[in-house]
């Protein structure tokens, strides 16, 4: 069948009138595209009428034109967003576990660094040397409690040395040998430590029982603790320094006073030695026993009243001879001795 005869032969004319009309536009486009171009001064108000005019046409006519660009690419961003969504997804996943490991390596490193800070920061009064330690082991029990510190005898540690954290006292060092110490800590069944309440100043004896929370015995005087009370080491005996942070007083399940550690508050993994001797090894005892008064003298220097007492005799003097008619005097009696 012919395309004359067809359904479709009416559409020839309208057709060849749109190409027509198109063609027009496109030439009336480009001959104001020209216009706008042109480079003569001669007529400088008919130059700026034309260019506002061909930019008031243009600018509707390029955003129509530039749509169907524009909305192409947005549906290629939206196709490729779709299908590349899973792999996106894995590396952001990937992304965010790697930072998830830095960001909790920095927050250690970050709280480690306080806590060396507050380690360095310990100042006693008067001041006493320190030695740092890092806890390696601990040994744990129903009723014992001990750590091993990697700091011995050639840092100078002793037995009976206090051993500290950033919070308070930990305990004391029970044996050394070079390069290691064991530590007693307060919880131990064998510790035995001398403080005393910080608000009324009584004394009493931390004993541990292996629990938690040591309890205090041998408390003196009316009303000598309340709840809440700061504990801090007496210092009696020399064993420990005074005033060291021991913990709070609570009052136990079975009535009795307990201290809640200070200590653990903190890991206690790193720790400071108090190179700290007590005061019977500083005095010597054979010269505290040895008693030597200062001499006080008498009337004479040469005697004191420390000494035993000393006779003094006076050398008798022959009588002179006796007058004439009168009889012999009698010798004078010697004087008592002083």
């Amino acid at each position: 069948m012919p395309f004359r005869e067809g359904p479709l032969g009416d559409l020839k004319v309208p057709l060849t009138w749109t190409a027509a009309v198109a063609l027009i536009v496109a030439v009336v486009i480009a001959v104001a595209f020209l216009l706008a171009d042109r480079r003569e001064t001669l007529q400088d108000h008919a130059y700026g009428v034309t260019r506002q005019t061909v930019d008031t046409v243009s600018k509707p006519v390029s955003g129509v034109i530039a749509a169907p660009g524009r909305w192409t690419g947005l549906g290629l961003d939206f196709v490729r967003s779709y299908f590349f969504t899973a792999s996106e997804n894995r590396r952001l996943k990937a992304e965010n576990t790697e930072m998830r490991q830095w960001r909790d390596r920095a927050l250690a490193l970050q709280d480690t660094n306080d806590r060396y800070k507050s380690l360095l920061g310990l100042k006693t009064d008067p001041p006493i040397p320190m030695a740092s330690a890092r806890v390696v082991s601990d040994s744990r029990g129903p009723f014992a409690n001990t750590r091993l510190a990697d700091a011995g005898s050639e840092k100078g540690v002793v037995v009976g040395n206090p051993v500290l954290n950033e919070r308070g006292l930990v305990g004391r060092v029970v044996g050394v040998s070079r390069g290691v110490s064991r530590v007693l800590l307060l919880t131990d069944i064998a510790s035995r430590t001398p403080v005393m309440i910080d608000r009324t100043n009584a004394r009493a004896i931390l004993t541990g029982d292996g629990g938690p929370n040591p309890k205090l015995e041998y408390l003196r005087g009316v009303d000598p603790i309340q709840q809440g009370d700061r504990v801090v080491t007496s210092g009696d005996g020399g064993v420990v320094p005074r005033g060291l942070p021991v913990g709070a007083a609570v009052k136990g399940l079975d009535g009795r006073w307990r201290v809640v550690l200070f200590a653990d508050d903190a890991a206690i993994d790193f720790v400071r030695i108090l190179l700290f001797k007590d005061f019977a090894q500083l005095a010597d005892e054979k010269q505290l026993q040895t008693r030597s008064l200062p001499p006080v003298t008498t009337e004479d220097p040469q005697t004191s009243i420390l000494s035993a007492p000393v006779a003094v005799t006076r050398p008798r003097v022959a009588p002179a001879p006796p007058a004439s008619g009168l009889p012999a005097s009698r010798p004078a009696p010697a004087a008592p001795a002083q």
